[in-house]
């Protein structure tokens, strides 16, 4: 039997760029579902729930299809910074960040189908970033390039925040967006179905 066609849920290059290292063909769907937390949920059960929610929601689409879905977050202090909803907003979250240490938490989760069902795994994995401290003009700069307003936090490590960047404790893909050993293990647990 041939492996179910794999699928994305996900519209970010950067998934679409770490996923291809797997060397196996994958298409894009995107789930269209809206991320929000609930009222006290803790980071991780929220990029969980979302990673599931999508997976679920492409699945729905493509019943025969395995699918890979991922949420990816900062949080400082508890609090969730995802991304930014306009220059100002990414100006603080950066202000926030600037010579402290943050978690970068990713939910990723895969679905396949089984036997007239399906199979669904899921793991969370975590990166701890340390940023030194940044000026107000670096970081009016940086947010004047356009490349934070659609990055968790307001900052891709992989492009023009790198040089902010003084520590990295945890898997840097996770950071990118997509821990490619979380994907490959859920992925071969699927396969074991």
């Amino acid at each position: 039997m041939s492996e179910p066609t794999l699928i994305l849920a996900s519209a970010s290059p950067r998934r679409r760029e770490i996923l291809s290292q797997l060397g196996r063909p994958f298409e894009i769907v995107i789930s269209g579902m809206e991320e929000r937390p609930w009222p006290r949920e803790m980071p991780a059960s929220y990029v969980l729930r979302n990673a599931s929610g999508k997976a679920r929601a492409v699945a729905a689409m493509r019943p025969s299809a395995t699918v890979l879905a991922a949420d990816t977050i900062v949080v400082l202090e508890d609090e969730i910074l995802e991304k930014p909803s306009d220059a100002a907003d990414a100006a603080a979250m950066l202000r926030r960040l600037s010579g402290r240490e943050h978690e970068v938490i990713t939910g990723v989760c895969a679905r396949r189908p089984v036997d007239g069902g399906f199979r669904e795994a899921a793991d969370a994995t975590r990166t701890r970033v340390r940023f030194r401290a940044l000026s107000d003009h670096e970081i009016a700069d940086y947010v004047a390039t356009g490349e934070p307003m659609d990055k968790a936090g307001a900052y891709a490590i992989q492009g023009g925040a790198s040089k902010f960047v003084v520590d990295v404790d945890g898997p840097f893909d996770n950071v990118v967006g997509l821990p490619l050993a979380t994907v490959k293990r859920l992925l071969a647990f699927l396969a074991g179905a």
